[in-house]
């Protein structure tokens, strides 16, 4: 878990938002993390501290002069240890605080102690947000190095649309993952496909497979964090774009192809994670084909094969990593789609990473190298591509 033992601090601010605070506690908790909430006497009218108290296992900070039994627990000691410092969410009063300098209370006081990385998610009224005094307030933040999530567009606590939502929570957590990996792909450009392609029979069917897409877009979250300049090209999903990736939509092997060849040329890290169609029909009806008693028969042809001509162009430092879903001699076929196609990895798996949350698979490098993983969750088996991607690039 990318997260674990992270000591993150969570200062809570008060605004109707603060019980998506809650949740981020939670998930940050399940990601192995150590939560130090910090409320605002504003936030404590919105949802008492014993709330925090409960989900973190920590005290919840509130009072700077308040008695605390734990002696080491005070700002100096809650700021110095954080990996990360989370405003969540920060209302225009407190970033106004922080701009300039202000500590009045536990949470900007542990703000202006820190110095680790400090991470602001605004929530507030559109029209605050839009103020003036407010854009100068973030604009200095950032140029402190002060990183912020959001906020959203949408409809607001006080019945009005606009700008000024806190990100979500999954946002925020990504966010936070990104600030603490570490960037190792940096400067590199990465280009990652996933899902499935669809090859129309008709106006309203298509030929196509199981695959859900979690995988490609996985590593295209992770390939982001490590620094990397991402493009994702991707079949028919339902899964979320992952924040700062240059994003394709396509749907058939054709149409792959072609943002492929548009995007190949420039990256420096090719990850061919779609399960492109390798067959289609040879004819195409125009006109929804009616149901009838006997028996209905599709032709069809075989696909060009992207990853091989990709292969067969690949320039020197180029990494491409392709994939291999066998359900029997998984090694031994992975391994001569790999010399085949000439790529520099194969991530070999079977049936089991199909449209679930976890995948096992084999890392087999062009040197002969093979890594057996065991079942993980796709985020972590998208680390450890990268980690061999980061290898193979010589870092």
């Amino acid at each position: 878990m990318l997260l674990k033992n992270k000591n993150v601090v969570l200062c809570v601010s008060g605004g109707i938002a603060v019980y998506k605070a809650l949740e981020l506690v939670r998930l940050l908790k399940k990601e192995g993390a150590n939560v130090y909430p910090v409320m605002s006497r504003a936030a404590v009218e919105f949802v008492t501290p014993l709330s925090f108290t409960t989900l973190s296992e920590k005290i919840t900070l509130t009072d700077m002069f308040a008695p605390i039994t734990d002696a080491t627990i005070d700002h100096i000691d809650v700021s110095a240890k954080a990996d990360i410092v989370i405003i969540a969410p920060a209302t225009a009063n407190t970033i106004g605080k922080v701009a300039g300098g202000i500590a009045d209370n536990f949470l900007t006081t542990i703000v202006m102690a820190t110095t680790a990385p400090v991470l602001i998610a605004p929530a507030m009224n559109n029209n605050m947000y839009d103020n003036p005094i407010v854009k100068e307030n973030i604009c200095k933040l950032k140029a402190h190095g002060y990183i912020f999530v959001g906020p959203d567009e949408g409809e607001l606590a006080c019945g009005t649309l606009g700008r000024g939502r806190m990100s979500s929570v999954m946002d925020i957590m990504e966010s936070v993952r990104e600030v603490l990996s570490r960037k190792d792909l940096s400067g590199e450009k990465v280009l990652v496909t996933a899902a499935a392609t669809r090859e129309p029979i008709d106006p309203v069917r298509f030929v196509s497979n199981a695959s859900s897409g979690r995988m490609g877009y996985a590593i295209a979250r992770a390939a982001k964090r490590r620094g990397a300049e991402v493009v994702l090209i991707s079949g028919p999903s339902s899964l979320d774009v992952p924040m700062g990736a240059t994003f394709e939509s396509v749907e058939t092997m054709r149409e792959m192809q072609e943002a492929v060849i548009k995007y190949y040329p420039q990256s420096t890290v090719v990850i061919m994670a779609a399960a492109i169609s390798d067959f289609r029909p040879v004819d195409y009806k125009a006109k929804k084909i009616k149901k009838a008693d006997n028996l209905l028969k599709i032709e069809l042809e075989r696909t060009e094969d992207i990853l091989k001509g990709l292969g067969s162009s690949k320039d020197e430092g180029k990494v491409l990593v392709g994939f291999a879903l066998e359900t029997d001699d998984m090694i031994a076929n992975a391994t001569k789609k790999l010399e085949d196609k000439n790529l520099d990895m194969v991530v070999a798996n079977g049936p089991l990473g199909l449209n679930s949350e976890v995948n096992q698979v084999t890392l087999i490098e062009k040197s002969g190298n093979a890594t057996e993983l065991p079942p993980l969750v796709k985020d972590e088996v998208a680390e450890r591509i990268l980690d061999c991607v980061v290898r193979l690039k010589g870092g």
